[in-house]
């Protein structure tokens, strides 16, 4: 896909007073079925967090975050990537029981994001985390998580359609989810990138649950990237839909069963990452006293695209653009926020 791509004849369903209107009735739809349906609490995040604790999300490991000193308080301090991992902190300090969980409104600046239809510096998210039972690090619980997380996009898709009825020419969500490896792709289609890979399979698959990113496959390349010290490599995966405006695969969530000791200690040695074993937070994960939880991340202009049939990010959130998208935007006539 070129880095700005405006489907021949496209037009929006919505006008700009209604998308906005849209997006503020989705977020509060969505968000009050999920913590519903996962027995999540809401619950207040930050925007920043200390650059010492180890608390940031690493994300592939090279990304740059923006950093700034905080004089008064004698820290220096990192605007966040994800709160992957403050999730689980926070589980631990706010002494969530096995079955509870939480979620927050996450927003985030990923400055070194290559920005496209789908990507930009800014990230908005519903990130959530959950306590599990040592029985519950399993394949079958994953999945039954996944389907309850789709069954809550299409609820959510079901209210809203009532409410603007343009949106029923869009298609409906499918509720069955096809579930998948990436090792079984790769050995699908061996010659294919893994970006065409998905592609493939979720055109004819339009709910997919992708599993087994970070770890390297049979070709000696990962999936995908993902940092050594949130996600069991063995147990995650991304929630894929079919994007009939774009005709691609549309990642709408990254998620996962968390690292318990042992796999953070065998994760970390593979990534070349041993030096983080002194941080606090990997420190108290390794002599096991945070909580074995579940968590991901759920895009919240990501669905926004999706379920208002929009083509670009931008037309659903406020960013800064290069002048390249904003000419290919402007000449189409699709308006940014």
């Amino acid at each position: 896909m070129e880095k700005t791509y405006i489907p021949q004849g496209y037009a929006p369903c919505l006008n700009l007073y209604d998308t906005q209107k849209a997006i503020a009735i989705l977020k509060r739809l969505f968000e009050d079925t999920l913590g519903g349906a996962l027995h999540l609490r809401r619950v207040s995040a930050p925007l920043f967090v200390e650059a010492s604790t180890g608390l940031n999300d690493d994300l592939n490991g090279v990304e740059r975050a923006v950093s700034f000193d905080i004089p008064a308080a004698g820290h220096d301090a990192q605007v966040v990537h994800s709160l992957a991992k403050w999730k689980r902190m926070a589980l631990y300090r706010y002494q969530f029981s096995v079955g509870e969980g939480l979620y927050t409104d996450m927003n985030a600046i990923r400055r070194d994001e290559q920005p496209d239809n789908l990507h930009s510096v800014y990230v908005d998210q519903w990130d959530w985390e959950k306590v599990i039972a040592p029985r519950d690090r399993t394949v079958e619980y994953l999945q039954t998580t996944v389907r309850t997380i789709v069954d809550c996009l299409c609820k959510t898709q079901s209210t809203l359609r009532s409410m603007f009825p343009q949106l029923t020419a869009l298609p409906l969500i499918h509720s069955e989810v096809s579930f998948v490896t990436t090792q079984e792709l790769e050995d699908k289609w061996p010659d294919l990138t893994p970006k065409e890979r998905e592609d493939a399979w979720v055109k004819d698959h339009p709910t997919t649950f992708l599993m087994g990113i970070g770890g390297a496959l049979k070709s000696g390349k990962p999936h995908d990237g993902r940092a050594p010290d949130y996600d069991d490599w063995s147990l995650n995966g991304d929630i894929l839909l079919w994007n009939p405006v774009l005709e691609r695969a549309f990642e709408i969530s990254s998620m996962g069963i968390r690292v318990s000791p042992e796999s953070l200690d065998k994760q970390l040695t593979i990534a070349g990452c041993d030096d983080r074993r002194n941080l606090p937070f990997h420190k108290m994960l390794l002599e096991g006293k945070l909580p074995l939880t579940i968590g991901g991340g759920i895009g919240q202009s990501r669905l926004c695209m999706l379920l208002l049939g929009k083509a670009h990010i931008g037309e659903v959130q406020a960013s800064v653009w290069d002048s390249e998208t904003l000419s290919a935007c402007e000449n189409a006539g699709v308006i940014l926020l």
